[in-house]
């Protein structure tokens, strides 16, 4: 009869394992209790074994810091991405701003155009400003459009709102405006609400004006709007110039202080108009042209 393999014997029973155990379990559990042998060991045991331990986990550590490397790379490549769409869609976004005011505004100009047209029979051609002065005492800017364009000096320079400036300057394709704030430059006005009419004047400071030569007993009120009167055939009538700021009237002096304040944007647009009046058609018998007559 064949015997079984090695391997295939069985050895001690079930319950001859588990009774040696509980044996060897207890004695352990005495010998923890009293002598205190075992803590000691394992503590030899950790010191002993620790390099062993922490050899064991280096292919671990270099595994996981090549992958949060990788990860990091990975991270930065896509941050960098992210950044360049955020700029080109920031700088898209800001040309969109730009644009819509830009048509906001050349529509207000439009609608300017259309009125002044029908109101005063100039025309009115659209300019874009090229250059602003650097020198905060010079107002002064410059046109994209000139004597090629049938720009002359003296014409008077609108935006949407009121009277900007007049030409001064001419050049072929350029020309020079004297903004309504220069200490140089007067316009004719009239009060709307009183007709009075009077002469403004730059003072050579941002978005102030003065009316000078009245009398400290003028019919002129504070939020009074001045608008052009005509006079003198440089700017159309009925055009606002400005808008009373301050008054102070003091008895020792003969003419009131007044301050105001243009209407129109001097130092805030990009496009402005450009207007020319219709000359009147002269009732001269004289000038009238003479008809030639038909040859038979």
């Amino acid at each position: 009869m064949k015997t079984a393999p090695q391997f295939f014997r069985h050895g001690p029973g079930p319950f001859a394992r588990l009774f040696v155990f509980a044996l060897l379990s207890c004695l352990l559990i005495a010998e923890d209790s009293h002598f205190k042998y075992f803590p000691e060991l394992r503590q030899t045991i950790s010191v002993v074994i620790f390099p062993f331990q922490r050899m064991a986990y280096i292919p671990a550590d270099i595994y996981d810091q090549m992958e949060e490397f990788i990860a990091s790379f990975h991270l930065l490549e896509e941050n960098t991405k992210l950044r360049r769409h955020y700029l080109e869609s920031r700088e898209q976004l800001l040309r969109l701003h730009s644009l819509e005011a830009e048509n906001i505004q050349l529509r207000k100009l439009l609608r300017a155009v259309q009125q002044i047209e029908t109101k005063t029979k100039a025309k009115a051609i659209l300019a874009e400003i090229l250059y602003t002065p650097r020198d905060p005492f010079n107002h002064k800017i410059t046109l994209n459009k000139g004597s090629y364009h049938h720009i002359q000096p003296g014409q008077a320079v609108i935006d949407d709102k009121g009277i900007v400036g007049q030409i001064t300057q001419v050049y072929p394709w350029s020309s020079e405006v004297t903004l309504l704030t220069d200490k140089d430059h007067s316009v004719p006005v009239q009060v709307v609400r009183n007709s009075l009419r009077s002469v403004i004047s730059g003072t050579g400071k941002n978005n102030e004006l003065e009316l000078r030569y009245l009398s400290v007993n003028t019919d002129i009120q504070q939020g009074d709007l001045l608008v052009t009167s005509g006079i003198g055939g440089v700017y159309p009538q009925g055009i606002p110039v400005a808008t009373v700021l301050q008054i102070e009237r003091d008895p020792a002096d003969d003419f009131a202080q007044i301050i105001s304040t243009p209407v129109a944007g001097v130092d805030r647009n990009r496009q402005v108009l450009i207007l020319s009046l219709v000359q009147p058609v002269s009732n001269d018998p004289s000038e009238t042209s003479k008809i030639e007559p038909k040859k038979n």
